[in-house]
């Protein structure tokens, strides 16, 4: 019935059913090595994992029978026949006439080629004519004839037709740093694949969660918007089951409006929005509550649910709360940007309201922190950090809260980590979130790279959720973090026409990048020894607030060689004028 509603929503506003995806396309791909493991038997490796399947071509005038393995894992120098989890390792045949190139594809999966049903939407499809699709790094090939060489293999690896790989840069005096970057980077781009913002390979359907932290991510690495608007749409007619995930819907389409500053999009949208709100489970003081059903399965707070650091659920929960508030803020703005003033008014009140009831339920005195709901005595990380993230903790406790979530560390999943460190990194714990993204261990960005991973993984490790796919980019929050925070760029108004330059340095000594807009690219270069130095390069008609580091040496603030004016606010010098163009600004001591 929940999705039979949502369906005539969409039909009442006129909103014409989504394109089956964005754009993509096929792109043939070298190996990058090609070795002779046995007599025979090739083991060909594309350097990283795609979603793709091979073209191989025999030599003129042979004929052969071949087998090959596809698969994202080995194992003693082999392709991993009985890979973890959901890894993925397909085998087929083959027949091969010499000089006729040949598709050699795995049969079809019933996990991620499903029709749906009741309970759960369809997959989402590639092109039929493409044949089936793998993500595979390895191949390992027997009865091939002659050596098999470079020539006669190709990876067909499909991704999003608009993609640019020179969109955005990143660097930094950090090499890990740089490749935690560019692991995500490339895992924004490589499951690009389905056109739609997919949760892997293993069940090739969108979800709300997933998609926004997939958004934001494709946001500050290519110029695409479409992508994330077809999984918006196709999110509208195939809801997915938890509570938060609803929120998510708009957490996307105010992330498309501060992106895009198209606000006839948004208006299409807009009553189908509001029904995302949770303003029917809010009792009278404006808080959410939850029945049996939400606290059972619709409340996620965290998945898996031992990622959770030990949350109560409870009928009136933190988290859901939270992300309640942060709705109702978001929603006010959009309403009020499409001159909806009377539901604009309305959810600024339920804000107000609400927030107050919040901060009487759930913020504890005795200890600083918030706990998991009402009458709970457990304060859990995500008790704190999606308050922290969403900015509903009052000023004068914040510092405290970012500074025992960073003591915490990272007690929560991939998913949850793009709020951890949202929040570390807004409230002068950046050089603390930039430990936890290169931390040693397994809860890292670093133990990913360790573990040979080239495209971002479902979980931490498969100890922590023993079907994880290794293809899955809601793990890939620095693509988005690291432009926004160690850069210091976001858009301050609709469309980027107006920007906030923040960079967090933590302990690094520079760092430089471009950051695709609507407008054109960004370009920010950083650098810090004596003195701080910035040269920032914004497009035309993008107007820049700009925010640098103050340590207790620094003294005042030039801007192309002429002081400026600036006040000093806590830890950051604040330009009282916005500039423009191209301009070097440097924070000077005495």
């Amino acid at each position: 019935m929940h999705r039979l509603l949502q369906h005539m929503v969409l039909v009442a506003l006129a909103i014409s059913a989504p394109a089956l995806a964005a754009p993509t396309h096929l792109v043939d791909e070298p190996p990058r090595h090609i070795e002779e493991v046995e007599p025979g038997v090739f083991l060909v490796d594309f350097g990283r994992v795609a979603f793709g399947n091979l073209r191989l071509t025999a030599p003129d005038g042979s004929r052969a029978r071949v087998r090959v393995h596809f698969g994202e894992a080995l194992r003693e120098e082999r392709v991993d026949r009985q890979p973890p989890g959901t890894v993925r390792y397909r085998d087929t045949g083959a027949t091969l006439e010499g000089g006729v190139p040949k598709v050699v594809a795995p049969g079809r999966d019933a996990r991620n080629t499903s029709d749906g049903d009741a309970d759960d939407p369809p997959a989402v499809l590639t092109p039929a004519q493409w044949d089936v699709l793998i993500p595979f790094r390895w191949v390992e090939i027997s009865g091939f004839p002659g050596r098999l060489q470079a020539q006669h293999i190709a990876r067909r690896a499909a991704y999003l037709r608009a993609w640019r790989d020179d969109a955005a840069t990143f660097t930094s005096s950090d090499e890990l740093l740089n490749r935690v970057w560019e692991l995500s980077r490339y895992s924004i781009k490589a499951t690009s694949f389905a056109g739609i913002y997919v949760d892997g390979d293993r069940e090739r359907i969108p979800y709300e969660g997933d998609a926004y932290l997939n958004q934001l991510s494709h946001y500050y690495t290519d110029n695409d918007r479409q992508m994330a608007r077809d999984t918006f749409d196709y999110l509208m007619r195939y809801p997915t089951w938890p509570t938060e995930w609803a929120s998510h819907m708009i957490f996307m389409a105010y992330a498309d409006w501060m992106h895009t500053g198209d606000r006839q999009w948004l208006a299409q949208r807009y009553d189908a929005l509001r029904q995302k709100l949770l303003l029917q489970r809010a009792r009278a003081d404006g808080l959410v509550t939850s029945d049996a059903g939400h606290i059972d399965k619709g409340d996620l707070v965290d998945w898996p649910p031992d990622e959770r650091d030990g949350y109560v659920l409870s009928p009136v929960n933190t988290v859901v709360n939270a992300f309640h508030l942060r709705t109702l803020e978001l929603m006010a703005r959009m309403a009020a940007a499409l001159g909806h003033a009377e539901d604009a008014a309305r959810f600024r009140a339920d804000y107000r309201r609400t927030l107050v009831a919040f901060q009487a339920a759930f913020y504890t005195p005795e200890t600083g922190l918030y706990r998991d709901g009402l009458d709970i005595d457990h304060s859990s990380l995500h008790a704190n950090l999606f308050p922290l993230a969403f900015g509903l903790v009052p000023p004068g406790q914040r510092a405290d809260i970012a500074a025992w979530l960073a003591q915490r560390g990272m007690r929560c999943s991939v998913y949850a980590a793009q709020y951890l460190l949202e929040g570390l990194f807004e409230n002068g714990a950046g050089a603390r979130a930039l430990e936890l993204i290169t931390a040693p261990g397994d809860r890292s960005w670093r133990h990913m790279l360790d573990s040979g991973a080239t495209i971002t993984w479902e979980a931490w490790d498969a100890r922590y959720k023993p079907n994880l796919d290794w293809n899955h980019a809601w793990g890939a929050a620095p693509a988005n973090l690291l432009p926004r925070y160690i850069l210091g760029a976001e858009p301050l108004a609709p469309g980027w026409e107006s920007v906030r330059i923040r960079p967090v340095p933590g302990n690094l000594a520079h760092a430089s990048g471009k950051v695709p807009t609507v407008r054109g690219p960004i370009r920010v270069d950083w650098q810090r020894g004596g003195t701080f130095q910035l040269a920032l390069r914004l497009p035309v008609g993008v107007r820049a607030v700009i925010e640098l580091p103050a340590d207790s040496a620094s003294a005042t603030v030039t801007v192309n060689g002429e002081t400026a004016n600036a006040r000093r606010v806590g830890d950051r010098w604040v330009l009282d004028a916005m500039v423009q163009g191209d301009v070097k600004v440097e924070v000077v001591g005495d």
